[in-house]
C-alpha cells in the first residue's frame, strides 16, 4: 500500500494558489458558500483568527474550524498574542497549515517546534507558517527557516478587511524570496491582504507560491465567479 499524500506535497502540487479567507464570507450561509468554493476549484480555505488584543478585532476560535466540513486544506492563521498554549486546539480542530506570527511570540522556535509535536486528526503534521507585518523586517524569519514550511507576507496591516495593498508588499516578496534561496532551505511564500480583482495579475508577478483574498471572492456573492477569477489570474500572472 502506497504511503499517503503529505499535506505538504499536497500544496506543493496545487502552487500558485489561492487561499481565501473565510472570515469575508456569508456567516448565516457558510456552508453553502463554502460549497461554492469547492466548485470552483479552490483549494485552500483560509480563517483568520483574531483576539482582539494582538490587532483590534475579535474573530471565529478552534469551534468554527472544526464546524467547516471541507475537502479543502484548511490554513488557520493565528493573530494572538502568546500562541503557544492555544495551537494544540487549532490542530485539534482540523487545521492542516498554522500561521503564527513572529511579533506575537517571545520564543518563536519553541511555538514552531511545539507545532511539528502536533498531528492533524488526519495523523499528519500540520504545515508550519510565520506572518510577518508590513514593518516587520524580514530578517527576523532568517533564524527560524530551518522550523517552517512557509512564510506570510501581510500587505495590511492585521485587523479588518478590505484595507488597501501596501506598495512595499512587492519589494518585500522578491527579497524574502532571494533570502530563502540563499538559505538552501524549501519554504514556500504567501503573501496577505489586501488583493483585489484591479491587482492581483500585478500580484502574480511577484512571485508568491500562496495568495490569500478574502473580500474580493465574497464581493456582490459572486463566491464561485469571484474565486475562479482569482485563481485564473493568479496562474497566468505567474507564466509570465
Amino acid at each position: 500500500m502506497s504511503e499517503p499524500v503529505s499535506v505538504l506535497e499536497r500544496l506543493k502540487a496545487m502552487v500558485p494558489a489561492v487561499s481565501v479567507g473565510v472570515m469575508a464570507a456569508d456567516m448565516m450561509n457558510l456552508g453553502s458558500e463554502v460549497a461554492l468554493l469547492e466548485k470552483a476549484g479552490v483549494r485552500i480555505l483560509h480563517f483568520d483568527v483574531m483576539d482582539g488584543c494582538f490587532c483590534p478585532m475579535l474573530t471565529a476560535g478552534p469551534q468554527l474550524i472544526k464546524a467547516v466540513k471541507t475537502s479543502m486544506l484548511k490554513d488557520v492563521h493565528l493573530m494572538i498574542n502568546d500562541p503557544l498554549p492555544k495551537i494544540e486546539s487549532y490542530v485539534a480542530a482540523g487545521a492542516d497549515m498554522v500561521t503564527v506570527h513572529v511579533e506575537a511570540c517571545r520564543h518563536p522556535h519553541r511555538v514552531l517546534q511545539a507545532l511539528g509535536q502536533l498531528a492533524c486528526p488526519s495523523g499528519q503534521r500540520p504545515l508550519r507558517g510565520i506572518a510577518l507585518n508590513p514593518g516587520t523586517p524580514l530578517c527576523a524569519v532568517e533564524p527560524l527557516l530551518g522550523e517552517l514550511d512557509m512564510v506570510f507576507l501581510l500587505a495590511v496591516n492585521p485587523g479588518w478587511g478590505g484595507q488597501k495593498f501596501i506598495s512595499s508588499a512587492a519589494q518585500r516578496v522578491e527579497k524574502l524570496i532571494e533570502i530563502i534561496h540563499k538559505s538552501g532551505k524549501d519554504v514556500l511564500v504567501g503573501l496577505d491582504g489586501g488583493i483585489t480583482k484591479e491587482n492581483i495579475a500585478d500580484v502574480a508577478r511577484m512571485g508568491a507560491d500562496i495568495v490569500v483574498t478574502g473580500s474580493a471572492v465574497f464581493e456582490g456573492r459572486k463566491v464561485e465567479e469571484n474565486a475562479r477569477y482569482m485563481m485564473n489570474a493568479l496562474g497566468r500572472g505567474r507564466k509570465h
